[in-house]
C-alpha cells in the first residue's frame, strides 16, 4: 500500500500540463418495499437487524428468490439511460469477505447484464454541441450490510438491515473531463431515476453511492493512465472534490517521473484528501461464477416495451415543453424541472392560477425557501400548502385584495398551518387598504413620527418618497395599496 503524495498545486494549476480523465460508478438503491431476494422490508432507520431472514442472513439451505418489482425499476432505469435491455442476463457471485457480507459474496450481473451502451446528456459545448458521457452497462446486484463503528466502545457492530436490499449500478465510460462534469453527470444521472421512479436517489439515506476512477494524462496523450478508484462516496461535492484532489496527486507523481500505482482509496472529507485502501482488484479477484441458485432472467421483447411505453416524460423533454408552452427562461425551466415532484407542483400551480409566471416567481423563490428551511420534500408541503391553496393565494394578490408584501406574510402562515388564504388574510386584517383616509392617517402618523425626513421631502428631496413609502407600509402591516399610497404621498409635495 503506498501513502498519498502530497502536491501544493491545484487542479487547475496542473490541467495547464494534465489531462483528468474520470469515470463514475453509481449504486442507486431500487425503490421496492422488499429486497431483492427476500421479503425483508427495506425501510430506512428502522432498529438494527429487525428487517433480516434466513435469506438476506445467509443461513444454511435458503435460496432466493429475485423481487419482480426490482426488476421492473432497473429496467425503467436503463431505458431513462438510453440503453439496450437484453433479453437474458445472468446473476453471478462476485466472492470477496466483509465483516458486513454474510455470504461472503455478493449476488450481481457480470459478464451478461441487464443493460449496455447508453448515454446520458450533460449541457452543451460554447457552440452549442452536446456533451454527453456513455453508459457502459447497468446490471442488477444486492448491497451489504452496514459496519458500525461509533455505538460501542472499542467495538465494530454489525447491522444487516441493508444486506440484500436491491440495487443498480450505472458504469459510465472515462469520457469526464473535469470535475464539474463529474457533477453535472451525477445530477443528470440522479434526475432521470428519480423521473422514471426507479430511485428516490436519496443520498442522506445512502440510496446513492458513487465511486469514482481518477486517472491523469500529459496533454495530448491518448491512451489512459493507471486508475485510482476512490470508493463509496455520497455527496455531490465531495465527488467533485475528491477527483480534483486526486488528480493534482498523481500529476504531482508524474512530474516526479513516477509511474502511478492503481490503488483503490478512500475520500476523508474532514482533512480533503484521498488515502489509500488497499490494492486495486481485478475482476479475477472476485472469483466470479454464475450464480446457481438464480436461473438465468429472461426478459421477453413484448415486456421490456411495454416498460418503455410506460415511462413518464423525461426530463430534457418535460423542460422544452414547459419553456415553450410557459414561456419561461432557461434558468427558470432548469429550477423548476430539477425535480419531477417540483414540476408537478408548479405545473398544478400554474394551470389553475392562469399566469405561469408569476406561478414561477413564488415557486422559485418562496416555496423553495420554505423547502430549503424546513428540510422537506415538495410532496410534504403540497399537503399542506395545496397548489389550488397557492394559487387562490396568488389570485388575491393579483386582483389587489392582498398586497405583495401581505401576501408574503400570508403565505408564511400558510406553510405553517395550512390554512387558507382568504381566512388568514380576514382574521388578521391582511387585506389591502385603499380608501383615502386610513392612508392618509397612516401617512400623518409616519410625519409626525419621522419630522426630518417628512420636512425634505416636502421641501422637494423626492428619493425619500420610497423610504416614506416603506414606512407606511411597515405601519400597515403590508396591507396598504402601494399605488394609491405612491399617489396620496406625490399630492402633497410642492407643484
Amino acid at each position: 500500500m503506498t501513502a498519498p503524495a502530497a502536491t501544493a498545486r491545484s487542479a487547475a494549476e496542473w490541467m495547464r500540463e494534465y489531462e483528468m480523465v474520470v469515470g463514475l460508478e453509481v449504486h442507486l438503491q431500487l425503490d421496492t418495499q422488499t429486497k431483492a431476494f427476500c421479503n425483508c422490508s427495506t425501510a430506512f432507520g428502522d432498529a438494527p437487524n429487525a428487517n433480516t431472514c434466513p435469506v438476506c442472513l445467509a443461513l444454511p439451505g435458503a435460496l432466493p428468490v429475485l423481487n419482480r418489482h426490482a426488476v421492473e425499476l432497473a429496467t425503467r432505469a436503463a431505458l431513462a439511460l438510453g440503453c439496450t435491455v437484453h433479453p437474458t442476463s445472468v446473476f453471478a457471485r462476485k466472492n470477496y469477505f466483509y465483516p458486513d457480507l454474510p455470504k461472503g459474496y455478493q449476488i450481481s450481473q457480470f459478464d451478461e447484464p441487464l443493460a449496455t451502451g447508453g448515454n446520458v446528456q450533460i449541457g452543451e459545448t460554447d457552440v452549442g454541441e452536446p456533451i454527453t458521457v456513455r453508459v457502459t452497462r447497468v446490471h442488477m446486484e444486492e448491497d451489504a450490510g452496514k459496519s458500525l463503528h461509533d455505538r460501542f466502545a472499542r467495538e465494530t457492530a454489525i447491522d444487516l438491515n441493508r444486506a440484500g436490499v436491491p440495487l443498480v449500478e450505472i458504469v459510465s465510460e472515462p469520457d469526464m473531463r473535469s470535475a464539474a462534469e463529474a457533477g453535472a453527470y451525477l445530477r443528470a444521472v440522479k434526475q432521470l431515476v428519480q423521473y422514471v421512479g426507479a430511485s428516490d436517489a436519496s443520498m442522506e439515506e445512502g440510496s446513492l453511492r458513487v465511486d469514482a476512477n481518477v486517472s491523469a494524462r500529459p496533454l495530448g496523450q491518448t491512451h489512459l493512465g493507471a486508475k485510482c478508484e476512490i470508493k463509496n462516496m455520497n455527496s455531490f461535492s465531495g465527488v467533485e472534490r475528491a477527483v480534483e484532489v486526486e488528480f493534482a496527486r498523481q500529476c504531482g507523481i508524474l512530474a516526479r517521473g513516477v509511474r502511478v500505482e492503481q490503488q483503490t482509496m478512500l475520500w476523508n472529507a474532514a482533512r480533503q484528501e484521498v488515502r489509500p485502501a488497499r490494492s486495486k482488484e481485478g475482476s479475477h479477484d472476485y472469483r466470479y461464477f454464475p450464480e446457481p441458485d438464480l436461473p438465468p432472467l429472461v426478459l421477453t421483447t413484448a415486456w421490456i416495451e411495454a416498460q418503455r411505453a410506460g415511462l413518464p416524460e423525461l426530463p430534457s423533454a418535460r423542460r422544452a415543453r414547459i419553456r415553450k408552452e410557459h414561456g419561461l427562461s432557461l434558468q427558470d425551466v432548469d429550477v423548476l424541472a430539477a425535480d419531477p415532484a417540483l414540476a408537478d407542483y408548479y405545473e398544478s400551480v400554474a394551470r389553475i392560477h392562469g399566469d405561469p409566471k408569476t406561478a414561477a416567481n413564488w415557486i422559485a423563490r418562496d416555496v423553495l425557501t420554505a423547502l430549503n428551511e424546513t428540510g422537506e420534500s415538495v410532496q410534504q408541503f403540497a399537503v399542506r400548502v395545496r397548489p389550488e391553496d397557492l394559487a387562490a393565494l396568488l389570485g388575491m394578490v393579483r386582483d389587489g385584495s392582498l398586497s405583495r408584501a401581505a401576501g408574503t406574510a400570508v403565505f408564511g402562515i400558510m406553510r405553517r398551518t395550512g390554512e387558507s388564504a382568504a381566512m388568514i388574510a380576514e382574521r388578521d386584517q391582511l387585506t389591502q387598504v385603499s380608501d383615502d383616509a386610513p392612508l392618509r392617517r397612516w401617512i400623518d402618523e409616519v410625519f409626525d413620527e419621522r419630522p426630518d425626513e417628512a420636512r425634505r421631502y416636502l421641501a422637494g428631496e423626492r428619493k425619500l418618497q420610497g423610504v416614506l413609502v416603506g414606512l407606511v407600509m411597515k405601519k400597515s402591516k403590508g396591507t396598504a395599496d402601494p399605488k394609491r399610497l405612491n399617489a396620496l404621498l406625490a399630492a402633497r409635495l410642492p407643484s
